[in-house]
């Protein structure tokens, strides 16, 4: 596997052979077929400078419908993931207290992304491991066409599980080293 030090590099590898490549998100293919994914690097290291490039990113979504998701890289900056779990809370109480809550959801994903309640090395944690520190600015309009035309949705959390178990632990650490290559 190609290294990947760039961390918008590192994303697109990570959503072309991880998430749609592995169809954890059965959605994701189509928004890459139709280019209509936006990636954009956040400097993290300052938050109120990422908070506010979230607001921006929200913006670009009010004015450019044929963007239907961005998603945010924060670079330099939350690598700790309890760090990232606060500023993920400021970003989350921002959207609401903006107005976009209902229009705009965070979809949450970081190299040492751990469910609550899971152990560390639990291969289910990959769901939501990425190369780099992520918020997914996602439309819920666009979610909720999504997923009324998707059978069993419920059954995709039990279904992506399965298949993290059956890769294993090891297997998916040495395929998310890989892309993060010297980077992190």
């Amino acid at each position: 596997m190609t290294h990947h030090a760039d961390p918008l590099s590192a994303t697109r590898a990570w959503v072309e052979s991880f998430v749609v490549g592995r169809e954890v998100c059965p959605f994701a293919g189509r928004e890459i077929a139709r280019d209509s994914v936006r990636y954009v690097t956040v400097e993290a290291a300052r938050l109120e400078a990422a908070l506010l490039r979230l607001m921006e990113e929200c913006w670009h979504l009010d004015t450019h419908p044929e963007t239907e998701t961005t998603l945010l890289v924060l670079s330099d900056g939350l690598a700790d993931f309890d760090d990232y779990l606060d500023a993920l809370g400021l970003a989350e109480s921002l959207l609401v207290e903006q107005g976009y809550e209902g229009i705009y959801q965070l979809a949450s994903f970081h190299p040492d992304y751990q469910f609550e309640g899971e152990a560390e090395d639990a291969p289910r944690n990959f769901t939501n491991r990425s190369p780099w520190p992520m918020w997914h600015l996602i439309r819920e309009a666009g979610l909720e066409r999504a997923l009324a035309h998707y059978p069993d949705p419920e059954g995709i959390p039990v279904r992506n599980e399965a298949r993290m178990q059956a890769l294993g632990t090891e297997r998916l650490a040495a395929s998310l080293a890989a892309l993060r290559g010297a980077a992190r």
